[in-house]
């Protein structure tokens, strides 16, 4: 692949596109956030729902800014350049594209949206990416990476001009393959316009982020845009479960007009297929993984049925790009996953303890009936719904616990700015509808050590909710909580006795 070059772009390049301005100012970056404005800077003065960007419009001035991006007219006597725009996101979005050269376009860039599975299916795609010998870049929930480098991740998807920004780095460092997740506010903020996706992938869609969209159809509404083309140019290819209803109606309307669809399925007829699944806690996952250009047995350190579907999406994808059914199988064989993803909290006790990120009431589903399948004594659930999100989701999550947990503990996520009991309330309207014996308890540190002090032999008890995260949110408040820590201390203390 052709390599980006070292030279800035003039704005007359940026502004190709977007709207005339002065094109004889250079310009060296892109950025909404005026702490990253600097001599050459283009600054996007956007309007959020809480901050305007226009209220720093003469601070990245004095930092050198050559330009501001506005939906709005220039404020009397200004004299720099001024591009009035109708969308700055969007132009945003376009002119991050073009003055760092395009990256999308020089490397193969893999985005990956769904409600469940996004940010396993990203690290599975980076780990079969380097067992084919390609140098991979991410960009998840948890971390941003270039190869071994690695940075804690700000949020899911990034700005449009952040994410330029970083595939330009992966460029530079040798990488021939990223792989990003794409929300669906992401997209619906245009966070992903002028990406170039070699492939996309839909893992699912289930309840999630009504708040925001509304309704189920503008939710899958906003998933379809990173497929159709709405964005920039359509992917590649595009790779869909078709096991889920939304998928194999986007994969449908996407063959309808002609687009390439790879599908997976661990239940109907597809491109790829598992079939002889088999799940255990100590030993991880194996299935037969069928495709097109051939079967392989394959062995995961991953647990459930739920990772299988991200095994086939990444493994789609890997196989689209070239590399082979060997890599593949080793790639899949040496990826743990991400953390906090049915994440086992290493004990010697009698029982398991699992960390798990599942905060919907499908993710909620999908781990306690994996948690059954490999448990002959009890479930022991430990849930909560965060605060200022979804509030459609918290009944059907308690009714989810109930009917699938032998014990079921209602606890807080990261409440915010509600109350944790008005929570907890919302969430057991759902679990008395089960006659499930629970517990409700506020202090989620207090709700881990009952539910370990309640475990006996051969039971599981699952926390659920925060898995990787290493923070609680009270009111305005961000505090260290790390449900693997206090499991591990709940433990410590248990085991002692």
């Amino acid at each position: 692949m052709d390599k980006i070059g070292t030279d800035i772009g003039t704005l007359s390049q940026v502004v190709n596109g977007i709207l005339l301005g002065d094109q004889t100012l250079r310009v060296s970056d892109v950025t909404h956030d005026s702490r990253q404005a600097r001599e050459g800077t283009l600054f996007a003065a956007i309007k959020g729902a809480t901050v305007d960007g226009h209220r720093f419009i003469d601070d990245v001035l004095r930092r050198g800014a050559v330009g501001i991006i506005s939906e709005y007219d220039p404020p009397a006597g200004f004299s720099g350049a001024w591009l009035k725009v109708p969308d700055a996101r969007v132009a945003l979005a376009k002119a991050a594209s073009v003055i760092n050269g395009n990256p999308s376009h020089h490397l193969d860039l893999v985005g990956i949206t769904g409600t469940n599975g996004k940010t396993t299916t990203t690290y599975l795609c980076f780990a079969l990416a380097e067992a084919a010998g390609v140098k991979p870049a991410m960009l998840t929930t948890v971390e941003y990476r270039i190869g071994d480098e690695s940075e804690e991740a700000v949020r899911t998807t990034p700005e449009a001009s952040d994410t330029n920004r970083f595939l330009r780095r992966a460029v530079a460092a040798g990488c021939g393959f990223a792989a990003m997740e794409a929300s669906s506010q992401a997209i619906d903020l245009h966070r992903c316009d002028w990406l170039w996706f070699r492939i996309a992938i839909f893992t699912n869609l289930t309840r999630d982020h009504l708040d925001y969209h509304g309704t189920m159809e503008s939710y899958f509404d906003a998933k379809k845009k990173l497929f159709d083309g709405r964005l920039g140019d359509k992917p590649g290819t595009a790779v869909i479960n078709i096991d889920d209803e939304w998928g194999a109606r986007l994969a449908d309307e996407l063959s309808e007009k002609g687009q390439r669809v790879l599908t997976f399925s661990q239940e109907l007829d597809a491109d790829l297929t598992a079939e002889n699944i088999e799940v255990s806690l100590l030993t991880g996952t194996s299935f037969l993984l069928k495709t097109k250009k051939g079967e392989r047995a394959i062995t995961s350190p991953l647990v459930g049925r739920p990772h299988v579907y991200n095994m086939l999406a990444a493994s789609a994808a890997a196989l689209e790009l070239g590399y082979d059914l060997d890599s593949v199988a080793v790639g899949l064989s040496k990826c743990v996953g991400a953390p906090g993803r049915f994440e086992r909290v290493p004990h010697d006790g009698n029982f398991a303890v699992v960390v798990d990120y599942a905060h919907t009431d499908d993710a909620l589903l999908n781990t306690l009936r994996t948690a059954r399948q490999l448990t002959d004594g009890r479930l022991i659930t430990v849930f909560g719904c965060g605060g200022d999100r979804d509030k459609t989701k918290r009944a059907p999550m308690g009714r989810i616990a109930g009917e699938n947990s032998d014990i079921a503990i209602i606890t807080s996520d990261n409440p915010r700015t509600e109350n944790p009991l008005t929570i907890i309330n919302e969430v057991e309207v759902g679990l008395k509808e089960t006659g499930t014996e629970y517990l409700a308890i506020s202090d989620r540190r207090e709700a881990i050590g009952r539910a370990v002090s309640l475990a006996e032999e051969g039971d599981v008890v699952i926390i659920a909710g925060k898995g990787h995260e290493t923070y609680q949110i009270v009111g305005a408040e961000k505090f260290h909580f790390d449900d693997r820590e206090v499991a591990l201390a709940a433990l410590s203390e248990k085991l002692e006795k």
